[in-house]
């Protein structure tokens, strides 16, 4: 851009992302999920690993000398109040361990995991009870319904162990069992339904307890990809309702950029990049997870911070105004059709200009060779 001072625009209609990311980031400063060197070494004298050279060994090379092995390395992030945080990797990356961690299902080695200011790692039994009926809830690949009761029954029974009354969680079971889209199915038995319905019930039952966290562990992994579509598009549409901070586990790279504001991505136990969907892509951390994203169609994820450029001295500033985190492929038709380039505006000032030669080089790029 020119040294003069950016010229001063109307704010872009479609700038409710751009508004959910600053949100989002601001949040983050007050995490409701705070994470902090996070170590999970199964072994014999597993402890002794962390702090020496044996903990920059390789996988194979660490149980060959120790016996043991590092399912967590050293992982620290944060997530912050209605964040959609999405882990993922290949099977035997740690992303299931580590969502286990996190409410000590799986005793962490080292570490510090605080939920909402409370520190789980020196938490007593009764206070890790406490968190898991009240705070946290997990929904995971295998239902873990009850065959022997009803849809109803089931969603609430972690209202049941935590002591409500029994009109009163008939009363919120009926409610989520209606948000969740299952109304009318309140009477049938768990092998009465989908293996979608099926799931839809163990939402209902962890958002009964109205948990401060969701904790996700890989759950439309068993579901037909049609029907793993829907539950997709079910959680997307719950959290824009609910707005609960979700902690996603998925291998799916196709799931984590459609479900996360941030994705982590790991390998071998150890975080390899987190960041948002167009970061992932625009900005791979190294091969690894340049190999990962290389079939992402580009103008699907990325957006148009990432494509736009300086306005030529000679080029008229009147096309359309558009957010910089509006998506490339949702921007394409309204800077296709204008005879200016696109403007692309945030907090009232000119970032910079998208036209079609900068929309095309990047739909052009994804065909095939």
């Amino acid at each position: 851009m020119s040294a003069q001072a950016p010229p001063v625009v109307s704010e872009p209609v479609e700038d409710d992302v751009s508004a959910r990311i600053a949100r989002l980031d601001e949040a983050r400063r007050n995490p409701l999920l705070h994470v902090d060197g996070l170590w999970k070494v199964f072994g014999a004298r597993s402890d002794r690993i962390i702090g020496t050279p044996d903990a920059d060994l390789s996988r194979r090379d660490l149980m060959a000398k120790t016996g043991c092995v590092v399912a967590v390395k050293d992982v620290s992030f944060d997530v912050a109040p209605g964040e959609v945080f999405v882990v993922m990797g290949l099977s035997g990356s740690g992303k299931s361990t580590l969502v286990r961690c996190l409410t000590r299902l799986i005793e962490p080695t080292a570490g510090q995991i605080t939920v909402a200011g409370q520190d789980i790692t020196s938490a007593t039994d009764g206070q890790l009870r406490e968190l898991r009926r009240k705070h946290v809830a997990m929904v995971f690949q295998h239902f873990g319904l009850l065959p022997h009761r009803r849809v109803i029954d089931n969603v609430a029974y972690g209202l049941e162990i935590r002591g409500d009354g029994k009109a009163e969680r008939r009363e919120r079971a009926q409610e989520m069992v209606d948000l969740v889209g299952l109304s009318g199915n309140e009477n049938s038995y768990p092998d009465q339904l989908s293996g979608g319905m099926q799931q839809r019930v163990g939402l209902a039952r962890a958002l009964a307890v109205d948990p401060s966290v969701l904790l996700f562990d890989e759950p439309f992994s068993a579901l037909d990809p049609l029907i793993r579509r829907d539950m997709q598009n079910e959680v997307i549409r719950l959290h824009h309702e609910v707005g609960k901070t979700m902690v996603f586990i998925t291998h799916d790279l196709q799931e984590a950029l459609k479900l996360g504001d941030r994705i982590l991505i790991m390998r071998d136990g150890a975080m390899v990049q987190v960041g948002r969907p167009d970061e992932v892509v625009g900005a791979p951390a190294d091969d690894y997870v340049r190999d990962f994203v290389s079939d992402v169609p580009r103008s699907h994820v990325l957006t148009l911070r990432w494509v736009m450029r300086d306005p030529r001295p000679d080029e008229a500033l009147e096309g359309p105004v558009m957010g910089p985190d509006t998506v490339v492929k949702n921007a394409a038709h309204r800077v296709l059709a204008s005879a200016h380039p696109a403007r692309v505006v945030a907090g009232g000032q000119l970032l910079g200009v998208v036209d079609r030669e900068d929309i095309l080089r990047v739909i052009v790029a994804e065909e095939p060779a």
